[in-house]
């Protein structure tokens, strides 16, 4: 028999991290934590305030309720939680670490054998002008040859502006740039905007609207100069039915996958194969969880042999992470098997 429990965490962000959703000081998180035979497996239910699908007032009910039903097995479990994509998750990763070897090994490869590092992009986060430049300074110093930028927080032009500075320095083949407006332009006004980033050769932008403007999301998809990869869109979308049919209505050039906000391993999977029958292409990013989900998140995308750089470069961010062998060298995601895990709650 297995016994499961659960245990609430509070990150705390080394700075104060500006999104379109406001200023984040902290982020809660819970780990699930199986025992069977003397052995332990853990899991990360990644909840992400007012962004999951599943941040509602029952999920640590819904927890306590997977704790007391461990036992009726994984793929029931699964089906039980498909409107808990973070819980999904969590278990799905707790699973994979009690049959492990090792609890935090559960996607043996060359990245975890310490040869084959993942290459990411590096965050630049919202915030006035000058914090935004000293963070592009620091990335570009520490390696990153592709910088992703959030955008919408600040005056347009003064967004442009800083795109351009690099630009003037950095020709597109020596940095990649990506931008996320997290839904910030109007759909009246984001085919211009698009325009004009789409002059600073911009690798692609993800969710230029808000999500659920279906229609008006596929007319920037088919009339853009800029592609653009849906990433809020996918959020809260559940059946195989309605994933196909918004992909091809849509139409996007690349979706983003955040295995905590899609329904884990099986869902992302699912969308992967969704896309690439229509020809869209994808990348894979944490979503703010602590170095046990993000841990998780990098080991699954090294076996997906995506060319692309990942968005998994969030670990840094907390002055309380977990402590463990991921580190961020030279712009890619390295794990260092020489570093142990220290997990303790």
């Amino acid at each position: 028999m297995i016994k499961a429990t659960y245990k609430k965490y509070i990150l705390n962000f080394k700075n104060p991290s500006g999104t379109s959703r406001g200023i984040l000081k902290t982020k809660e998180t819970w780990f699930l934590i199986l025992e069977e035979n003397g052995k332990k497996g853990y899991g990360e239910t990644g909840l992400f305030r007012g962004l999951s699908i599943d941040d509602v007032p029952e999920y640590e009910e819904k927890l306590a309720w997977v704790c007391n039903h461990i036992n009726v097995g994984i793929e029931k479990l699964l089906v039980e939680l498909s409107h808990f994509p973070s819980i999904q998750f969590g278990i799905e990763q707790a699973f994979l670490s009690l049959q492990s070897n090792s609890p935090f090994q559960l996607f043996p490869s060359k990245f975890t054998e310490k040869k084959a590092p993942i290459p990411i992009n590096g965050l630049i986060w919202m915030g006035d002008e000058t914090f935004m430049k000293s963070q592009i300074k620091a990335k570009l110093n520490q390696g990153f040859s592709c910088l992703k930028m959030k955008i919408g927080a600040i005056n347009f032009n003064a967004e442009i502006n800083l795109l351009k500075s690099i630009r003037k320095e950095f020709s597109p083949s020596e940095i990649e740039l990506r931008v996320d407006a997290n839904g910030a332009f109007s759909p009246g006004e984001a085919l211009e905007k698009l325009d004009r980033l789409s002059a600073l050769k911009i690798h692609s932008i993800e969710q230029p609207i808000q999500q659920g403007q279906v229609e008006e999301m596929a007319f920037l998809c088919a009339n853009t100069s800029l592609p653009i990869a849906l990433d809020e869109e996918l959020i809260g979308v559940f059946s195989t039915s309605k994933k196909k049919a918004l992909v091809e209505t849509i139409k996007p050039q690349y979706i983003i996958l955040k295995p905590s906000l899609v329904g884990g391993f099986a869902g992302t999977k699912e969308w992967i194969s969704i896309a690439e029958k229509n020809n869209a292409a994808w990348w894979i990013t944490s979503a703010l969880e602590s170095n046990v989900g993000l841990n998780a998140i990098s080991q699954f995308t090294y076996t997906l042999k995506s060319t692309l750089p990942q968005g998994l470069g969030t670990g840094s961010l907390f002055t309380n992470n977990i402590e463990s062998p991921l580190e961020v060298n030279n712009g890619a995601l390295h794990y260092n098997n020489l570093v142990n895990w220290d997990f303790k709650l």
